[in-house]
């Protein structure tokens, strides 16, 4: 009987899922279609000519008065530059398991098709194959719109389709300047991927951050905190901390103890990362990064390599998580081929524009 009642219980969860995700899907399509058909009205389909506010003004009323709550004219704004943010990539097409069918196309209700509805007047039908070309909720486009540059917009959108992120997950993401923090520890060319296919982890480098912010964690910045505070509060926002690492990554253990000629050693915090398959260690130091943490590390790393990992994983990853890191220190301390790494972690969000200015003189820079 139990069984019974807990598969039943997951039935009616995975129902209601999916009509929580199927009427998502239609108001995105349904607010794209509204967007196009104010642009063809307002601007003849040319994307910088002036449009009448009025207009929107109207129709707000109109829609509101016939249809209610969410078609205020900010909003029917948003609809607007919600399809001219995407017209291009679209090109005003969906994908369905049949064909490309425009959205302004209408067809017969028939058994097992999906109905999807724009203006009155407007409702078609496609099939039960139907790909929707957006995977996110409307509330998340309305804040990818509000990003100006397209190559950015477009990596918070697959890394937020990918990752299954909440709307305060990815406005989170986007405040700490993940973008910004991971196109500069690349080249030229591994940047423009970031854009065209989100973080591709294919090698250690992918995987590291320049600073971590671990905001979050809501300790004082000037406040004194000792590096087993900073280990707690790690772990009392552990689901958070995991979304600031990044994609694959699985957690282990803290304080894990391992014991080597009789003595014991603990690594403050161990992590596997699936997509690199790969241990990551990481240690949190609070004061001034000295060779003798450099070499601590070494040691779990060597250790890892040796006695925990399997013959076909990857070489474990040691990351000193540091208030203030010390390059020519780790550069004359550590071997080239060391796969340890410092790096610095602040408790506050940095600012987006200093960011993007980094990035702007990085990118002349690299042109030069």
């Amino acid at each position: 009987m139990k069984e019974l009642i807990q598969e039943i219980r997951e039935l009616i969860r995975s129902a209601r899922q999916t009509v929580i995700r199927s009427v998502d899907l239609i108001q995105v399509l349904t607010n794209f279609e509204i967007g196009r058909r104010i642009v063809e009205h307002e601007q003849g389909g040319a994307k910088r000519a002036a449009y009448g506010k009025g207009l929107l003004k109207e129709l707000s009323m109109a829609l509101t008065a016939e249809f209610g709550r969410g078609f205020s004219r900010s909003n029917l704004q948003n609809m607007r530059k919600f399809y001219l943010a995407y017209s291009e990539r679209l090109s005003e097409k969906c994908q369905t398991s049949s064909g490309i069918l425009p959205f302004s196309e209408k067809s017969q209700t028939s058994s097992g098709n999906l109905e999807v509805g724009g203006l009155p007047g407007t409702w078609r039908t496609v099939s039960a194959g139907f790909k929707s070309p957006f995977k996110l909720s409307w509330s998340q486009y309305v804040f990818l719109i509000s990003i100006d540059n397209s190559d950015e917009r477009s990596f918070y959108e697959i890394e937020a389709t990918g990752g299954g992120w909440t709307l305060p997950e990815l406005k989170r993401q986007f405040n700490s300047g993940l973008y910004e923090r991971l196109a500069l520890s690349r080249d030229k060319e591994r940047m423009k991927q970031l854009a065209c296919e989100g973080q591709l982890l294919t090698r250690t480098e992918d995987l590291l951050k320049e600073p971590y912010v671990l905001e979050f964690l809501g300790l004082d910045e000037k406040a004194k905190y000792s590096e087993s505070d900073l280990e707690s509060a790690i772990i009392d926002k552990l689901e958070t901390f995991l979304l600031e690492l990044g994609k694959g990554f699985l957690f282990e253990a803290r304080q894990k103890r391992f014991t080597f000629d009789e003595e014991h050693f603990f690594v403050d915090l161990v992590f596997y990362n699936r997509l690199l398959r790969c241990y990551v260690l990481i240690d949190l130091k609070i004061g001034k990064l000295s060779h003798g943490d450099l070499g601590q590390m070494q040691m779990y790393v060597n250790y890892f390599d040796r006695f925990v990992k399997l013959t076909n994983e990857a070489p474990t990853v040691g990351i000193l998580l540091c208030k203030k890191k010390h390059d020519a220190l780790v550069e004359i301390t550590l071997p080239k081929e060391a796969n340890i790494h410092a790096r610095e972690y602040q408790l506050y969000l940095p600012d987006k524009e200093l960011l993007r200015r980094k990035l702007r003189e990085w990118g002349k820079e690299v042109d030069k």
